[in-house]
């Protein structure tokens, strides 16, 4: 089974599509996982730049694509179409995959449900694979709660981002680790990013005092992984993803952030390409 290294497009909004691009085949990414902004311009650039990447650079360069809807107050029926209106734009883009942030924490558990489903419909007709990204504010916010939703979806794939449970549950999660083994074969792609149990991000992973966090991260992801190459997938897809502000701590006053948020998601892909 082949590691394969995505590239997050969170941080990089001030640049081109096409220079984005660059810099992700310059570093030695194998793909990219973007958010779209709402820029025809740039998406069209985006396309063609995607396609030269694969013409003559790397023929299996991933692209997965990210439905992330802003927060807005509305109802389930309003947010089914803001939904199903942003997948139906994001499956002509023909990703390999996408990222869903699906549902919300203050649905009811049938209307999430609901939703789930609608996602898997699209998938069927399309062909393109969603996963549901866990994290905060959406119907996987929650580690206990998200057990219910796989007994109703026990083939549901799921992106692991293990900080947001640590900082709901505030808890590493070492007293919730048969919980946290129940998800592993749901997952089909990391994000490598470290929290603890006060922020879904640490000001740097390679800094001594979040050793423990860092080698409790890579356990987990060493398990997934082990369960995929057990599968026999091809492939196991992990995007580094620290985050710019606020995700990313300031000095105060200044707005100075107190790491470079490009340079360590490059380390933590050189990091993960020794020890995985």
């Amino acid at each position: 089974m082949k590691i394969q290294y995505i590239c997050t497009y969170w941080g990089c909004e001030h640049l081109s599509a096409k220079q984005f691009l660059s810099n992700v085949v310059e570093n030695g990414y194998d793909g990219v996982e973007i958010n779209f902004p709402d820029d025809e311009h740039f998406v069209a650039e985006f396309n063609a730049e995607l396609e030269r990447i694969r013409n003559t650079v790397n023929p299996n360069f991933i692209f997965i694509a990210q439905q992330v809807l802003p927060n807005k107050k509305e109802t389930v029926s309003e947010y089914i179409t803001r939904i199903t209106q942003r997948l139906e734009f994001l499956i002509p883009l023909k990703p390999n995959y996408i990222n869903s942030h699906t549902g919300k924490d203050f649905f009811d558990f049938s209307d999430n449900c609901k939703i789930i489903e609608i996602c898997n419909q699209l998938t069927r007709v399309s062909g393109i694979p969603i996963w549901h990204e866990i994290h905060r504010g959406r119907f996987s916010f929650h580690l206990k709660t998200l057990i219910s939703y796989l007994d109703i979806f026990p083939k549901i794939n799921l992106i692991a981002d293990f900080s947001h449970f640590c900082v709901v549950s505030e808890s590493d999660l070492h007293d919730q680790y048969d919980l946290l083994s129940k998800i592993y074969p749901n997952i089909k792609h990391i994000h490598a990013r470290i929290g603890f149990e006060q922020s879904p991000q640490v000001n740097n992973p390679f800094a001594p005092e979040w050793k423990t966090y860092l080698e409790q991260y890579l356990c987990w992801w060493k398990e997934i992984i082990t369960i995929q190459k057990n599968k026999k997938s091809a492939i196991c897809t992990i995007t580094p993803e620290f985050g710019p502000f606020p995700y990313m701590p300031q000095e105060p006053f200044t707005k100075k952030p107190l790491s470079n948020q490009w340079e360590i998601n490059l380390q933590m892909k050189n990091y993960l390409q020794q020890n995985l």
